[in-house]
C-alpha cells in the first residue's frame, strides 16, 4: 500500500498534572504510558504510594474545575469493568481505554454520565481488557447476527466515555487496541469502533488494522462547532484526518452530533455534508450516525456549573420529555422538529453521500 501522508495535528493536549497509582505503574502498559508522558514533555508526574487518588473535588469553583480538567490519572480499572456492557445503538459491547476528556464541549455528554471531578483517567490494565474480549465474540445483539448490521461482526466501542485520539500522543492506547484487533485470531468477524473530535492520526496510518477498526469523526455545523466545541481540532482538521485514515484502508464514519436546528441549519448542515463528500476518497467504506441534541436534569446542572456563560439552549419548555426503561428523564426536541430534521437529513444524505450507510438516527 502506498504510504499516506498524515495531516499535521492542530491540537495536542498536555496535562498540567499526572497522578499515577502504584498498581498502574507496575503494569507494562502503565510503564509504556509513563515513557510516552516523559517523551511528550509532561513535567508534573506524581507516583502515588497506593491505589487511591487524592481528593480532587475542590470547592466547586471554576479554578477547581480547571485543575481537574487539566489532570490526567493513570489507574487500574475495577474488576467489574472487564464484564462488558452493551452500548446501543452504537455497538454490541463497550470497553474503556480511558474515562474523561480534555476538550471543552459545552454540551458534553459525559457531564450526565460520569460523577466526580472531570479528570481524565487512563486505564493501565488495557492489555488484560483486550485479552478478555474473546468470550464476547458472537454474543452481541446490536450488530451481531442482525439483518441490518450483521456484516459489521461483533462490535466493540472504545470511545463511550472518552475521546481516545485526544490522548493518543500520551498513551498509545488506541494504536494498541487497533493492532490487537487487527492481528488477533478471532472466532468470528469483529470490529473496533472509536469516535473523535481530534486529528492526530499519524501514528495510526501504518498499523496492521486489517480493516477491522472503523474510525469515526464527530463533526457539526460551523456555528455549533465554533460556539460549543472549545479545545478540539477544527472540523476541517477532522475531515483531513478522516480522508487520511480512509486512504490507509480503514473503514470510516462521521458522527453528526449533536444536531441543533439553528436559524440556518439546512444551509449549514448542507455545507457540512458537501465538505464530508469532498474529503472522503472514492470507494471508501463510510457510515453516518445522526444524534440530535438532548440533555438530562443532571447534565444540565453540571454543564451550567462548568460553563456558566454558555449560550447553549437547554430550556425544558422547548423540549419533549422522554423517559427511559428505569424512569430516567431526557429532554429531546419536540416530535415535529425531530420529524423535520430527520426528513431533511435522510434526503440530504441520499443526495450528497449516496454511498454512505446511515446506521441510526436518534
Amino acid at each position: 500500500m502506498t504510504a499516506v501522508a498524515a495531516p499535521a495535528p492542530t491540537r495536542l493536549w498536555t496535562p498540567a498534572r499526572v497522578l499515577v497509582t502504584r498498581s498502574a505503574a507496575e503494569r507494562p502498559y502503565g510503564q509504556h504510558v509513563l515513557e510516552r508522558l516523559q517523551s511528550a514533555g509532561v513535567q508534573d508526574v506524581e507516583l502515588l504510594r497506593g491505589d487511591r487518588l487524592p481528593n480532587l473535588r475542590g470547592d466547586g469553583d471554576r479554578a477547581a474545575f480547571m485543575r481537574a480538567k487539566n489532570t490526567l490519572a493513570l489507574v487500574v480499572g475495577a474488576p467489574s469493568r472487564r464484564r462488558l456492557q452493551p452500548i446501543p445503538p452504537s455497538a454490541d459491547w463497550r470497553f474503556d481505554l480511558a474515562e474523561g476528556c480534555p476538550a471543552h464541549c459545552q454540551y458534553c455528554y459525559l457531564a450526565g454520565s460520569l460523577s466526580g471531578p472531570p479528570i481524565t483517567r487512563v486505564f493501565a490494565d488495557l492489555d488484560e481488557v483486550l485479552d478478555g474480549l474473546d468470550p464476547y465474540v458472537g454474543r452481541g445483539a446490536i450488530t451481531s447476527g442482525t439483518a441490518e448490521r450483521g456484516g459489521e461482526g461483533t462490535t466493540f466501542e472504545a470511545s463511550c466515555y472518552t475521546d481516545p485520539l485526544a490522548l493518543e500522543h500520551l498513551t498509545g492506547g488506541l494504536a494498541r487496541a487497533i493492532t490487537h484487533v487487527g492481528t488477533h485470531d478471532w472466532s468470528g468477524p469483529v470490529q473496533l469502533r472509536a469516535t473523535t473530535k481530534f486529528d492526530d492520526v499519524a501514528g495510526l496510518l501504518e498499523l496492521p488494522h486489517a480493516g477491522r477498526t472503523r474510525l469515526r469523526f464527530s463533526v457539526n455545523a460551523a456555528s455549533v462547532a465554533r460556539r460549543f466545541e472549545a479545545a478540539t481540532s477544527p472540523v476541517d482538521g477532522r475531515l483531513a484526518a478522516l480522508s487520511a485514515v480512509a486512504r490507509a484502508g480503514y473503514p470510516v464514519g462521521v458522527v453528526i452530533a449533536p444536531i441543533m436546528p439553528g436559524e440556518q441549519w439546512r444551509e449549514e448542515y448542507g455545507d457540512l455534508l458537501d465538505r464530508i463528500a469532498a474529503a472522503v476518497p472514492t470507494g471508501a467504506d463510510l457510515t453516518v450516525e445522526c444524534i440530535t441534541h438532548r440533555f438530562t436534569p443532571g447534565s444540565k446542572a453540571t454543564l451550567t456549573e462548568w460553563y456558566p456563560r454558555s449560550r447553549l439552549e437547554m430550556d425544558e419548555e422547548k423540549r419533549t420529555t422522554k423517559r427511559g426503561r428505569f424512569g430516567a428523564v431526557k429532554h429531546v426536541y419536540p416530535k415535529d422538529t425531530m420529524g423535520e430534521l430527520r426528513g431533511w437529513f435522510t434526503d440530504a444524505l441520499s443526495a450528497r453521500l449516496p454511498d454512505a450507510r446511515l446506521l441510526y438516527w436518534t
